[in-house]
C-alpha cells in the first residue's frame, strides 16, 4: 500500500515538494504519491482537503504562511489524526524572534517578480540557446562553460544553474572533432569539465539506447569505445589544467551543481 504525501500551500508549494523530494532520495525506491495542493486562500479549501484523506496513510506537509490558515491545519490534523509537518511556520517565528520583526505573511511573495526573476528567466533562455555547443561565439558571454563527453550531465546542469540565475552554455567533447577554437579564448577560469566513470557511463548509454530502441553493440555504447571517450576528453583535461573537473558518478544535479559552486566561489576568493 503506497503512502500519501499530501503538500499544501498558499503560494505554488514548491517549497514543500522540494524538500519533500530531497528527503525522499534517501529512501530505496519509496512508495509515495505526492498530491500537491497550491494557492490555498482560505480555511475552507484546507478542511475540503483534509477530509478527503480522513484515511491518509502518510503525511501532511504544509508551507502556509498565512498564520490563521497554518493555526487551522494544525486543529484540523489533530482532530482527524493525521500527522502534519510545518515546513515554513516555526522558521518564520524564530526568524521573528531573532530579527525583532513581525513577517508580513503574505502568500507567494517569494515569486514576486524582480531584477532577479527576470535574470533568472534570461539564464534559462541562454542555456536553451547555448546547449550542446550551439553558438560558441556566446560562450565568452558565459558566466560558466561546462565540458564533457555526451551523458556527463551538461545539458541537466546548466539548465540548474541557469535556474539560479547563472548564464551557462556546454560544449560536448567528440573525438576525432576540434572544440571550438573560442574555448581557448575566453576566460579559462569559468570553463568546468565533467567526467565520469567508465562503467557508470556503460551502464547510462546502455539504457539510453535501449530507450530509443537502437542495438545495444552500437559504438555509442561500447566499453571500448566509451573508455576511448573518456582517455580523449582526460587529455584535454590534463592540456588545460586551469580547467578544474568534477566526477559526476551516481551523483544528483544539486551536488554536482554545490560542488561546482564551491569552486568557483574558492577560486574568486583567491583572486
Amino acid at each position: 500500500m503506497s503512502v500519501k504525501l499530501l503538500i499544501i500551500s498558499d503560494a505554488t508549494g514548491d517549497t514543500a515538494k522540494t524538500l519533500a523530494t530531497a528527503a525522499l532520495r534517501q529512501f530505496e525506491e519509496p512508495d509515495v504519491v505526492i498530491e500537491v495542493h497550491s494557492q490555498i486562500r482560505d480555511e475552507d479549501a484546507i478542511e475540503t482537503i483534509l477530509e478527503k484523506n480522513t484515511n491518509l496513510r502518510g503525511l501532511v506537509l504544509h508551507s502556509l504562511v498565512n498564520i490563521e490558515h497554518r493555526t487551522a491545519l494544525k486543529a484540523l490534523c489533530a482532530e482527524l489524526q493525521i500527522v502534519e509537518i510545518d515546513t515554513i511556520g516555526s522558521l518564520m517565528n524564530h526568524l521573528a524572534m531573532t530579527l525583532e520583526s513581525e513577517a508580513v505573511s503574505l502568500p507567494g511573495r517569494q515569486h514576486a517578480i524582480d531584477a532577479n526573476y527576470f535574470r533568472r528567466i534570461e539564464a534559462v533562455e541562454f542555456a536553451v540557446k547555448n546547449d550542446d555547443g550551439q553558438h560558441p561565439r556566446n560562450l565568452a558571454k558565459a558566466d560558466i562553460v561546462l565540458v564533457g563527453i555526451s551523458r556527463t550531465s551538461k545539458t541537466p546542469l546548466s539548465t540548474y544553474l541557469a535556474q539560479r540565475g547563472l548564464r551557462v552554455a556546454n560544449v560536448p567533447l567528440v573525438m576525432g572533432i576540434e572544440p571550438p577554437s573560442e574555448l581557448f579564448r575566453i576566460d579559462q577560469n569559468r570553463i568546468i569539465g565533467l567526467s565520469i566513470r567508465a562503467e557508470a557511463l556503460f551502464r547510462i548509454r546502455q539504457a539510453r539506447l535501449q530507450s530509443l530502441g537502437m542495438p545495444a553493440d552500437t559504438t555509442y555504447g561500447m566499453r571500448e569505445h566509451i573508455t576511448s571517450e573518456l582517455d580523449y576528453a582526460n587529455q584535454l583535461f590534463a592540456q588545460n589544467p586551469y580547467w578544474p573537473v568534477i566526477d559526476v558518478t551516481d551523483r544528483a544535479i544539486e551536488e554536482t551543481a554545490a560542488e561546482l559552486l564551491s569552486l568557483l566561489k574558492a577560486r574568486e576568493t583567491s583572486t
